[in-house]
C-alpha cells in the first residue's frame, strides 16, 4: 500500500505512516471499531458500520484511509458514496434536489484506538482524506454526516472542518442525530444575528433549523454545553 503520509505521535513519539485502506485491512478495521465501541461509556453516541457496509465502501464506493503504527491500524476515517435512492439520503435534510444529491459524499465513521487519543490522529486524518478525495477529480459538492448530541469528540471535530448543524431529526430507528453539511470547497462563510441555545434543548434547536438557521461552533459553559446558531 502507497504512504500517504508518515509523521510522529505527539504523546511517545512512535513513528507511524497512514495509507489507503483496502478489502485486505476489513479484519484490521472491525477489530479497532470494537476496541473503540467497548471503550464508549454510552454506546449509542456511536453507530457503527456493519461488515457488509465497510465492504461496500472498500469495494469502490467511497474512500478509507488508515494510520499504523508498526503493522498495527490504530485509526481510520471513511468517506461513503451513499445509494441515491435511499429516503433517508442527508441532502435531503437541506433541500438538495434529485439531480444535486449525486454531489454528495459522507463523512463516516471515524475511529481512534484508545490508547492512541490524544494525538491529533482524527484531525489529521480528515484532513488527508478530503486531500485525497480532491485528488479522485470526482463532482461531489457536498459532504455531509451525522453525529449524536454530546458526542463532544465528534461535534468538535465537525465544528474544526467548517461543518454546520442543518438538521436536527431522528435517524437510524429513533436515535436523535444531527446532520452536518458543508461544500467541500468553499471557506465558510460568516453568518448574522447569532444566536445561543442548550444543546439540551432539542426542540428550541429544531425551530431555530426550520427557520433557516444553521448551528457553526459549540461552548462548555460552566458544564453546560451551548450551540451557537447563525443565519447566512
Amino acid at each position: 500500500m502507497e504512504i500517504i503520509y508518515e509523521g510522529k505521535l505527539k504523546k511517545g513519539g512512535q513513528l507511524f505512516s497512514v495509507r489507503s485502506l483496502t478489502l485486505e485491512n476489513l479484519q484490521q478495521i472491525l477489530r479497532l471499531q470494537e476496541s473503540v465501541i467497548e471503550s464508549l461509556e454510552q454506546k449509542a453516541v456511536l453507530q457503527p458500520l456493519t461488515l457488509e457496509e465497510f465492504q461496500y465502501i472498500l469495494e469502490g464506493n467511497g474512500l478509507m484511509i488508515g494510520a499504523f503504527v508498526k503493522g498495527e491500524l490504530i485509526a481510520f476515517r471513511a468517506l461513503l458514496v451513499p445509494p441515491i435512492d435511499q429516503e433517508g439520503h442527508l441532502g435531503r435534510d437541506f433541500g438538495l434536489t434529485e439531480e444535486e444529491l449525486q454531489q454528495v459524499i459522507y463523512q463516516e465513521i471515524s475511529n481512534v484506538h484508545p490508547d492512541y487519543r490524544g494525538n491529533g490522529l482524527q484531525k489529521k486524518l480528515a484532513v488527508l482524506i478530503m486531500k485525497e478525495l480532491r485528488e479522485m477529480n470526482k463532482a461531489y459538492i457536498y459532504v455531509c454526516c451525522t453525529v449524536a448530541p454530546f458526542n463532544i469528540p465528534s461535534l468538535k471535530d465537525k465544528f474544526e472542518q467548517g461543518m454546520e448543524i442543518v438538521s436536527l431529526k431522528e435517524k437510524y430507528d429513533g436515535l436523535l442525530r444531527y446532520t452536518f453539511m458543508k461544500k467541500i470547497d468553499e471557506d465558510k462563510q460568516r453568518g448574522t444575528g447569532i444566536t445561543t441555545i442548550k444543546m439540551s434543548d432539542t426542540a428550541g434547536q429544531q425551530a431555530l433549523l426550520k427557520e433557516g438557521w444553521s448551528g457553526f461552533q459549540m461552548e462548555n459553559r460552566d458544564g453546560v454545553y451551548v450551540v451557537h446558531y447563525w443565519k447566512k
